[in-house]
């Protein structure tokens, strides 16, 4: 029985020795979207690093690429990891087909009634959860009362995160008793910064003087926005360094920003985007991957990251994290709690957008 237990401990030593490779099929945004896709990367990344993972990537130029692309990296690899809520039909029709691979889907849920293949590892987050605090905030900070909101394609976690964001300025409406309101807008895709940028500029001139873009790459171009008219606006160099954009915000009273999404995206403008919506699709990639080295460890089907799994929550704000007083930041760590207590249930959807209500809050404070 002792030689069993030695050669079992052995083999499992053997096995284990042996290096995953692991290959992520990112969406249509690709890699270099400074978001979603790069931050997804970087769990790879951490796994080659610290799981001696072998890490690989294969770009999808269109939709049509997803079944193609999924499939030759599951002729190639161990762990397949799919990005993005629109490769769900393609990764629920490749994944039976490899079912000694195991699947991680990044974004993606299952549709009603449907099963998920036991070598398929889902991940989905609360994103009304972080756009909730970055509403929250950004109510705060304006000076026109007016906010933005600028989407890559109207698909469920991106809605979630509009009504997210919207959900945190009618609380601090109905907590402050102020009538922020929010433009909204849609690009039609996650790969424009073109079309980001245009559609940040005609809200900026609607009136917004911070807008938060859950699009992608093509948010990348809201960021731009920011940065063109709130230098514009300081009468200093789109190129200036921190401390002259934080010198002429300070003269000023007033400034324009960007809220960033998914990956800490402060650093694209510094001093201009106030704190970026992080989903951490870093974590969930890398714990997918790390539960594949066993099938008994394989978190198979739907996995939920929000508050209380870190999965969610605001940038440190490296930059900027001084121009906000500290009285707000307090409001929303007292906040935070009670979404995690479950006293606060964010809306999601715009049927509970309807009724959300915290006007019953009140701070210890």
């Amino acid at each position: 029985m002792k030689k069993l237990t030695v050669l079992a401990l052995v083999l499992t030593l053997i096995v284990s020795s042996f290096a995953l490779k692991a290959i992520m099929v990112t969406d249509t945004g690709g890699l270099g979207d400074k978001s979603f896709n790069d931050g997804t990367w970087e769990g790879l990344l951490q796994a080659e690093e610290e799981l001696n993972a072998e890490v690989d990537y294969i770009i999808s130029k269109e939709q049509t690429d997803y079944v193609g692309n999924l499939t030759n990296a599951a002729q190639d690899a161990d762990v397949v990891v799919a990005v993005g809520f629109l490769m769900a039909d393609a990764l629920f029709n490749v994944a039976p087909q490899f079912p000694d691979t195991r699947f991680i889907g990044i974004d993606i849920s299952p549709s009603e009634g449907q099963t998920v293949p036991s070598n398929l590892a889902l991940y989905i987050f609360k994103e009304e959860q972080t756009s909730f605090l970055a509403g929250y905030l950004a109510a705060s900070m304006t000076q026109t009362g007016t906010l933005g909101y600028v989407g890559g394609i109207r698909i469920p976690p991106v809605l979630r995160l509009e009504i997210g964001f919207r959900s945190g300025v009618k609380a601090y409406n109905q907590l402050h008793n102020t009538n922020i309101n929010v433009l909204t807008g849609y690009v039609g895709g996650f790969g424009e910064p073109a079309k980001g940028k245009q559609m940040a500029m005609s809200q900026y001139q609607q009136g917004a003087d911070i807008i938060f873009h859950a699009a992608g790459a093509s948010g990348n171009g809201v960021i731009d926005a920011s940065r063109e008219i709130g230098s514009d606006y300081y009468g200093i160099s789109p190129n200036a360094d921190l401390k002259t954009v934080i010198d002429a915000y300070y003269a000023k009273g007033t400034g324009y920003f960007s809220i960033g999404v998914d990956s800490d995206q402060d650093y694209l403008a510094p001093g201009y985007v106030l704190t970026s919506a992080m989903k951490r699709v870093d974590q969930a990639a890398f714990l997918g991957i790390r539960s594949a080295r066993s099938a008994r460890a394989f978190q198979s089907g739907l996995n939920v990251l929000g508050f209380n799994q870190d999965g969610v929550g605001l940038s440190p704000m490296k930059y900027t994290k001084g121009m906000v007083p500290s009285s707000v930041f307090a409001e929303i760590a007292y906040l935070r709690t009670l979404v995690e207590s479950g006293e606060i249930v964010i809306a999601d959807t715009d049927e509970t957008f309807g009724s959300f209500n915290v006007s019953n809050v009140e701070f210890p404070f």
